[in-house]
């Protein structure tokens, strides 16, 4: 992965960024900010005290025997490759005469959901035994699909009453095993029967699997037309288990004994890091920095010579280069801090939870679109203590920091995805709304974010008057350069966070399900005061030997971390069963997406923790 400021520099490259001279005279507090993020979030919280906590889907679905159940068909796809799926009529199976869509949300259609009618015939608590689903001719093309579905381990999925079912299309055997008349490889068997086991609580289904039986299955092999009659059985079953908790089956796998040791140990692993670090920033603030305030305040010119970080009061607030970029950055980082805090509160009030189809993508395309005025607000703020104009540049700037990479990156994955005929790519109603929907609501709310940050900016005198000329800075070694702190910052708050950040992956990637809320935000908040603690003790060091250019170095001791999390990911890559041209583009593409996003939120969480911090204490000695 490049440099970020590499990256920020060429992206960013055609935009002209004059510098400013900062006046140091308004310098912003976080006041109005606090204020419109408290009122989202209030916001969020009394909609969301409205709605009941939800565990299996939004309306109790309830049925009298022989009912009708919808049953649909979703998607077919490589067991190694979750990002690769197909329609699952893109398989010869049995089909209707007419293949009826289900109208599917936002969120559906964003992950690849493709919900269809199907012949199968499941009626509630109605037992069935080998029942003919259809008689069909397979002929060389579709014997071809169905061998090369077999051998890359193709899987399908179906939703009945909203819960997932899943099954394989068939099975590979080797000749020295089975004896069969192919001497150049694998037999092939397609599963001709499918066996379905439901349980039911008085009038509601609770559960539901799919079994291949591998005892039906046809060799396929070498054939060039075969007939199969596809047949299908259920069996109904009586359950003590309530409606209200029959999702809970699927986290069953996240609260074996071993899972939780798992998660105890990496929140133990984080808190030992924070304590000691704690230990070793008291030591320093407790003697070295008041030492220093000490020495200064006593009036000993020969003792006062000692303070390093002093003699650059009159530098350490002066603006950096690229000031609209810098505060897109705090702007557009605010803004997705605050999308994760309210994915939190949607997991602890029940709205998020497994299987709930799309909820996830359709929560962070809205909230990506209402929280824009966090970011114009936010960036116009911060810009506008330094300069009465310009600040329009910079509530742009925020609106397109990470639009613009994650624009790129998803037409980029749907022009591939729409080559193959995969069901990731997205329909062009879907497209035309979402550009809409930003265009005509993203766009004047974060308008409206930035003028009101303009207006309601507020004042701050700084300690000491920034002289024209900045002060020369020594020579540095390259532990006490920008490369050395960012290895230093970034590795122990990765370090602290790798065992659950491999749980989250596992989660994405690997079918498994991360059903810890609790667990995943305390790791969140040990993530934050590690970088906290860490981007002020940096910035203190780099201030006791004269380097006052703490700005953009602050930023990226806290984005460091992401740079550690996508190193990780091209390790989880090389380590799992993924493959395809297909599937390495998407995990690529949205780690750097989700890595990114933790770049731009972890930079703001350092500079503003080592801002308070260099107010601090240069507010204590008052420089004139």
């Amino acid at each position: 992965m490049i440099s970020s400021t590499i990256f920020l520099e060429t992206f960013f490259g055609f935009v002209d960024f004059p510098r400013k001279s900062c006046s140091p005279s308004s310098i912003m507090t976080h006041g109005h900010t606090s204020t419109l993020i408290g009122f989202f979030l209030l916001l969020l919280t009394t909609l969301d005290l409205f709605v009941s906590p939800i565990t299996a889907s939004s309306f109790d679905h309830r049925y009298n025997v022989g009912d009708t159940v919808p049953l649909f068909v979703n998607i077919v796809g490589p067991l190694n490759n979750p990002s690769e799926t197909y329609q699952y009529y893109d398989l010869p199976f049995c089909s209707p005469d007419e293949v009826i869509p289900k109208k599917e949300t936002l969120g559906e259609v964003l992950n690849g959901d493709r919900l269809s009618n199907t012949l199968y015939t499941l009626n509630f608590r109605e037992d069935k035994s080998d029942k003919i689903l259809c008689e069909k001719k397979l002929k060389k093309d579709d014997i071809t699909r169905f061998i090369h579905a077999i051998s890359n381990e193709f899987y399908f999925q179906m939703y009945y009453d909203n819960l997932p079912l899943w099954g394989f299309t068939g099975k590979t055997e080797a000749d020295s095993w089975t004896g069969g008349n192919n001497k150049n490889g694998p037999t092939y068997y397609v599963f001709k029967h499918l066996q379905f086991d439901a349980l039911y609580n008085d009038d509601q289904v609770i559960e539901i699997r799919a079994f291949s039986d591998p005892n039906h299955a046809v060799d396929i092999t070498d054939k060039t037309e075969i007939d199969i009659t596809f047949t299908y059985s259920i069996s109904w079953n009586s359950t003590s288990i309530d409606y209200k908790n029959r999702m809970n089956k699927y986290s069953r796998a996240s609260l074996l004994p071993t899972q939780r040791q798992i998660h105890w140990f990496s929140f133990v692993n984080s808190v030992v890091i924070i304590v000691l670090l704690m230990g070793l920033l008291i030591t320093l603030f407790m003697r070295h920095l008041k030492n220093d305030l000490k020495k200064y305040s006593s009036g000993d010119e020969e003792q006062d010579k000692e303070v390093g970080w002093k003699y650059v009061h009159s530098d350490v607030f002066r603006c950096p280069q690229r000031m609209a970029l810098f505060c897109a950055v705090l702007g557009t980082g605010t803004q997705l801090f605050t999308i994760v805090c309210f994915l939190f509160l949607l997991a602890f009030f029940g709205v998020i939870y497994p299987y709930n189809r799309g909820i996830i993508s359709t929560s962070l395309v809205v909230f990506f679109i209402l929280t824009s005025p966090i970011a114009g607000y936010t960036s116009a703020s911060f810009f506008s203590q330094f300069s009465e104009t310009g600040w329009e540049r910079c509530a742009l700037l925020s609106g397109i920091l990470y639009t613009g990479p994650l624009s790129i990156t998803m037409f980029l994955l749907n022009t591939i995805s729409m080559s193959i005929g995969a069901t990731s790519s997205l329909p062009f109603s879907t497209i035309i709304m979402i550009i809409l929907s930003y265009t005509l609501i993203s766009v004047p709310l974060l308008a409206f974010g930035g003028i009101m940050g303009y207006r309601f900016r507020s004042k701050f005198q700084a300690p000491s008057a920034t002289k024209i000329s900045p002060r020369e800075i020594p020579l540095l070694t390259w532990y006490r350069k920008t490369h050395g702190q960012m290895l230093i910052s970034g590795l122990l708050p990765f370090s602290a966070i790798v065992l659950e950040l491999h749980n989250l992956y596992a989660t994405i990637w690997s079918y498994k399900i991360l059903t810890l809320p609790s667990i995943l935000f305390i790791t969140f908040l040990l993530l934050l005061v590690l970088v906290s603690l860490l981007s002020v003790g940096m910035t203190y060091i780099q201030l006791t030997v004269e380097d006052h250019q703490w700005w953009w170095r602050s930023v990226f001791r806290g984005g460091s971390v992401a740079i550690f999390m996508f190193g990780y990911c091209v390790y989880y890559y090389l380590k799992s069963n993924m493959n395809g041209f297909m599937q390495s583009t998407v995990f690529f593409c949205y780690n750097f997406l989700f890595c990114y996003a933790f770049f731009l939120m972890l930079a703001t969480i350092s500079f503003q923790s080592s801002w308070i911090f260099v107010q601090h204490i240069y507010n204590a000695i008052k420089s004139e």
